[in-house]
């Protein structure tokens, strides 16, 4: 078992990987712009190594990137798979290097998350992740369904909030914890429960509420991993934050282990984080946000008045351009269109319908969104 650590690292671990490889290399990509990674794929598949790229379907912004990246592979002989679009994003970032090592990243192929972002990485050759690891490759490859056979490889949607939530309950005295955004409500619950039992829990980054325990933001460098040290004993890491959408409808893969000189490694770089000069106390956030979106049937009154507060707010732009749309509307097709009850029922159902539909994509694209880290 290797442990990376970035960007101390850099970009040589993964280069190595690829280079060494004589067989086949298999390929995970959700965001990709290093061209000396590109490079060595191609030099690897013209030696007449095996490259299979299993590329993202989308990625915020990035599609376009995606689909040149895929025709470049393709003329350098390069095999290209594209994901499916039943899940919001197929964000699991891994390298199988001729089946018999396996690089689980917490983060991306990208200048960014490997030169300037806190990323994590682990590389094992254990049998039973190097399988599992392989079978999901080819269920993404060819859109099948993938159910894993062991907790300790995680997959979302497969088993992460399963394993996770496991993870995290058996903790009996420490959780070292690395999240850009902790917003699930059971993972926070059993975070409440945990320190509660007096269990000392330390989070880099964000958690919604206000949780009893400390959390900090990472000063002078992008937050980018997903990382869970439990007892000092056993180490988690992933692309999967404890978040609805990535425990529950994203592609998302990690490893549980419980490799000692790698957890220490971790323990010790978080304790350096956890005091680097500058590191602050984190905000805050709003409880709102957690009950609203995770459970509206259990808001309270009061947080259900504070989101109305809020969504009244940030929606008068919308009723604005609905009134001009409808205003529209009436100087195209006569106002006498209004006299008819009918059409004013109809034309009320296409509003409510499409504001609907705006809502609804909107949520879907900020439960999507990546806080405080930029593109994921």
């Amino acid at each position: 078992m290797k442990l990376i650590v970035e960007p101390a690292d850099g970009v040589a671990p993964i280069l190595a990987a690829i280079k060494g490889a004589k067989k086949s290399i298999e390929i995970a990509i959700f965001r990709f712009d290093r061209s000396d990674l590109e490079k060595a794929l191609i030099t690897a598949a013209a030696r007449g190594v095996r490259v299979t790229a299993l590329i993202a379907f989308a990625n915020r912004g990035g599609e376009q990137s995606l689909r040149k990246l895929e025709l470049r592979f393709l003329a350098a002989g390069i095999i290209v798979a594209r994901t499916a679009d039943d899940l919001i994003r197929y964000h699991g970032k891994y390298i199988l290097i001729d089946r018999k090592a396996l690089y689980v990243l917490a983060f991306n192929f990208t200048r960014l998350d490997i030169d300037h972002s806190r990323g994590f990485g682990l590389v094992t050759s254990r049998l039973e992740h190097l399988t599992e690891a392989a079978r999901l490759f080819k269920a993404d490859c060819t859109r099948i369904p993938y159910a894993p056979k062991t907790d300790t490889f995680v997959v979302s949607p497969a088993n992460s909030r399963q394993a996770l939530g496991a993870f995290l309950k058996h903790a009996k005295k420490e959780l070292l914890i690395y999240d850009p955004k902790i917003a699930d409500k059971e993972m926070l619950r059993i975070l409440r429960e945990r320190a509660k039992a007096g269990v000392v829990i330390k989070v880099i980054g964000q958690a919604l509420g206000k949780p009893p325990f400390e959390v900090k933001r990472l000063p002078g460098m992008r937050l980018h991993t997903r990382t869970i040290v439990r007892d000092r004993r056993q180490l988690f890491i992933g692309s999967q934050s404890l978040r609805t959408a990535e425990l529950d409808a994203r592609r998302e893969v990690g490893l549980i282990v419980p490799d000692q000189p790698a957890v220490k490694k971790v323990i010790d770089t978080f304790e350096s984080d956890w005091t680097r000069p500058g590191t602050k106390a984190a905000p805050d956030e709003p409880e709102v946000a957690l009950t609203l979106a995770d459970d509206p049937a259990t808001a309270s009154p009061k947080a259900v008045a504070k989101a109305v507060a809020v969504f009244t707010k940030e929606l008068e732009p919308l009723a604005a351009a609905v009134k001009k749309a409808v205003r529209k509307a009436v100087v195209k097709a006569g106002d006498d269109v209004l006299q008819d009850r009918d059409v004013k029922d109809t034309m009320k159902k296409v509003v409510k319908g499409a504001v609907k539909a705006a809502v609804k994509e909107a949520v879907r694209e900020a439960q999507d969104a990546e806080p405080s880290e930029g593109a994921a």
